[in-house]
């Protein structure tokens, strides 16, 4: 757990085992994610589509879509 205080400016200094756990360096985006009384920094993905590829899994089995459309004639 790390502590960081609101500056008058309300903004805050990322601790440095915070800044190395997400390994985000200085120009990095983060993203903070508020939950009811919580909140959650995330390091903002280069490229959502490698971020989100498998996230799912596979939705159908290998044959699926060709058995399906086989089955219409």
């Amino acid at each position: 757990m790390a502590e960081a205080r609101l500056s008058s400016r309300n903004q805050i200094v990322l601790p440095r085992e915070v800044r190395e756990a997400l390994g985000v360096t200085a120009g990095d985006t983060v993203m903070f994610v508020v939950r009811e009384n919580s909140v959650v920094v995330l390091q903002k993905p280069k490229s959502w589509a490698k971020a989100l590829r498998g996230l799912a899994g596979r939705p159908y089995p290998a044959n699926y879509v060709s058995d399906e459309r086989d089955s219409w004639d």
